[in-house]
């Protein structure tokens, strides 16, 4: 159950939205003006959310959410007004307001507002028990998520790593394959032995097999000692082979056998070497198909998939991504010696609403960028970069007529834009003449001064009642 404070002058909107509030469940407080609101702000210990009319007597809609922005800096604030233009509801979400809808509002449009509302205050209540988890976390060294996709993770994580076969790890780039890898390291009875890493993409095919097997001093030009390779210096730990699939045909070969004799033969040498290593490799390329393909030997693809682990990209679990955005924010904060340790509500809900492409990467990339641009002690939607900022600004208004953009269409805006201008011809038409005016457009003269009122339209006094 939520606790909401509603703000609005109106003795009938006050008890239409308390009825509608408690009958979904929520506990409701009011006040009848923005002084008594600001007041309950100050009083009273928590609310889950506010909804505010814009305009009241004394302190008005605005003023109230500029003391919610300070008193409350993590409650949601909705604008609610019967006066609303594109204009102030731009003005309202500078300042920090959520969202907002006019008068008289579509209950079902509400209901989705305030729940988007409450999820984002849930969320945020949420990050700061786990970043409370987060400071006495051990085991999974940057392995974060309660999602149920990472709890799968991390549980067969920890059974495989008792074990000592073989692990391939598959995921997009940026998923984190490697802390998986090193999770599954420090899980195993390997823990106290090296843990090494190569990105088998990375490195030139004629240096490859020197770097995983080692050479002998002459072996090639500029082999100028002996030099034990990956395979033999993690003795007693593990090797991890980044982007298993990038392995050229000929070392898929020569791993095959070092996978099934347990032996290495150094570049120049004619002895083998005997090997005490587990192998974990990782690749984000579809193995199974590259085998069909006859890129990758099939083979050596049984050989390191005895146990696979697929890591679910970061869209597919948008519940973690404040935990880990509170992870980075404090790994890039203590880096760059700054004292920050919030991200305000809406920059954390423009992060949830970003599709990332480069996965948990991208996200701590963009948590990097915002810690060093940050100015204040919170993460704010200014420090974001533009492509995450723009889902902030409201949608675009089009005329009659015109096609469906690309991008979407502010659909409310664009009524309002359409009726304020056939209201307009039809008052320029009667000279002012609501009643004529309202002839004209085939609705009652109510419904006129109503939508005159909602649209902010100043025109001369009713010429009826």
């Amino acid at each position: 159950m939520s606790r909401i404070l509603v703000v609005d002058d109106e003795l009938s909107i006050r008890e239409m939205l308390e009825i509608f509030l408690k009958k979904a469940g929520h506990e409701v407080d009011l006040a009848s003006d923005g002084a008594t609101g600001i007041q309950r702000l100050m009083e009273e210990d928590e609310y889950d959310l506010v909804i505010t009319d814009l305009r009241m007597p004394g302190a008005q809609g605005m003023v109230l959410l500029e003391r919610c922005r300070e008193l409350r800096p993590d409650t949601p604030i909705i604008i609610m007004t019967a006066f609303a233009t594109h204009q102030t509801a731009v003005e309202a979400i500078k300042m920090g307001a959520y969202s907002y809808f006019s008068k008289p509002f579509d209950l079902d449009q509400t209901q989705a507002v305030i729940e988007s509302a409450l999820q984002m205050r849930r969320a945020v209540l949420d990050v700061k028990e786990l970043r409370r988890e987060l400071a006495t976390q051990k085991g999974f060294r940057g392995l974060i998520g309660r999602s149920r996709p990472m709890e799968q993770v991390m549980d067969l994580v920890t059974r495989v790593a008792r074990t000592r076969t073989n692990i391939l790890i598959l995921g997009k780039s940026g998923t984190g394959k490697e802390l998986v890898a090193r999770a599954i390291h420090d899980h195993s009875e390997r823990s106290r032995g090296p843990f090494l890493v190569i990105n088998c993409g990375a490195i030139p095919e004629n240096l490859l097999e020197s770097e995983l097997f080692g050479h002998r001093r002459g072996a090639f030009t500029g082999a100028m000692a002996d030099k034990d390779g990956l395979f033999k210096a993690a003795a007693g730990g593990s090797v991890f082979l980044d982007e298993v699939g990038e392995l050229p045909t000929g070392m898929q070969v020569k791993l095959l056998r070092v996978l099934q004799e347990r032996q290495v033969k150094p570049v120049g040498d004619v002895r083998e070497t005997p090997i005490d290593v587990r192998v974990i490799s990782a690749t984000n390329r579809d193995l199974a198909a590259e085998v069909k393909a006859g890129r990758f030997r099939e083979d050596l693809y049984y050989r390191l998939n005895v146990i696979s682990i697929e890591l679910p990209p970061l869209r597919d679990r948008p519940g973690d991504i404040p935990l880990l955005a509170y992870h980075f924010l404090s790994k890039f904060a203590a880096e760059q010696g700054k004292r920050i340790e919030e991200i305000e509500p809406e920059a954390l809900m423009l992060l949830q609403r970003h599709t990332y492409q480069g996965n948990v990467r991208e996200l701590e990339n963009l948590l990097e960028r915002a810690v060093a641009l940050e100015e204040s002690e919170r993460i704010t939607v200014s420090a974001l970069p533009p492509h995450i900022r723009v889902s902030a600004a409201p949608p675009p208004i089009i005329e009659a007529g015109a096609d469906l953009p690309e991008n979407g269409v502010d659909l409310d805006k664009s009524v309002d834009a359409l009726e304020r201008r056939l209201i307009s011809q039809a008052l320029q038409r009667t000279g002012g003449q609501k009643t004529e005016a309202s002839k004209l457009l085939n609705i009652t003269f109510r419904s006129l001064r109503y939508r005159l009122q909602k649209l902010n339209l100043e025109v001369g006094p009713d010429d009826e009642e």
